[in-house]
């Protein structure tokens, strides 16, 4: 069983940033969490879909909600994506706002909070890796223009069919982590594109699969996915 909520943490940028928990019922002692930052979408139903789901895996989840503060969505949308691109802005203050408000929790162990993201949040999750503040990295299908250097362990995860990673980069990742010592699991699911962890229903859905960046549900690719993660953060966190 879990428990679910809306929340509102404090916010080092000032004011409240809302977001959605989701946590194991139950247990005497802090276990671990995730700051999961979600894709460009937004909090959408899938999204809550899979926090709810790692936290029937034993993990508190707290996804922020990055986009809610700025009073033009479109305009706080373009800027959450800028700081993920340049690695410079307010939306990583945010994103260690909900870190803290994690850490203090009673249900929480300070000491074993990771970072997963998707799409844009996966970007995130690379450049939070460079912190110091997290026991491990989770990026699906995401990177960043800014330069990192992880410094915890990463698992990783990418679509074959996704031309946004055609140029080798999950590969050049892969090394990266490899020459400097990191523990990492980095895999290309050849038959998947982007979003391949999510459902996007109608005809947007249909749309969205058509793009060079295919993105799509893709079961097998997922299925396979969400076990590796779940392997590598009971290594790791």
């Amino acid at each position: 069983m879990i428990t679910e909520a809306d929340v509102s943490v404090p916010s080092v940028n000032g004011g409240r940033l809302p977001g959605f928990l989701a946590r194991p019922e139950g247990g005497d002692t802090p276990g671990p969490a995730l700051v999961m930052i979600y894709e460009m979408l937004g909090m959408t139903p899938e999204m809550r879909r899979i926090a709810r789901d790692l936290a029937r895996e034993g993990y508190t989840v707290l996804i922020p909600d990055l986009f809610a503060r700025g009073r033009v969505k479109p305009l706080c949308v373009a800027s959450t994506m800028t700081t993920m691109a340049t690695g410079r802005g307010a939306a990583l203050g945010e994103c260690e706002s909900a870190r803290r408000w994690l850490a203090g929790q009673p249900t929480v162990d300070a000491d074993r909070i990771g970072v997963i993201g998707f799409c844009m949040g996966g970007g995130f999750a690379l450049l939070l890796s460079g912190t110091g503040l997290y026991r491990v990295a989770v990026p699906f299908y995401g990177r960043t223009a800014a330069r990192v250097e992880p410094l915890c362990p990463v698992v990783a995860s990418f679509g074959g069919r996704d031309l946004e990673f055609a140029d080798g980069y999950p590969q050049r990742l892969a090394a990266d982590l490899a020459e400097r010592g990191i523990p990492h699991d980095v895999k290309v699911y050849p038959e998947a594109g982007h979003s391949f962890m999510t459902r996007t229903p109608g005809v947007t859905g249909s749309l969205a699969a058509r793009t060079p960046m295919h993105l799509e549900y893709h079961e097998p690719s997922a299925t396979d996915a969400t076990a590796r993660v779940l392997a590598f953060l009971g290594e790791h966190l």
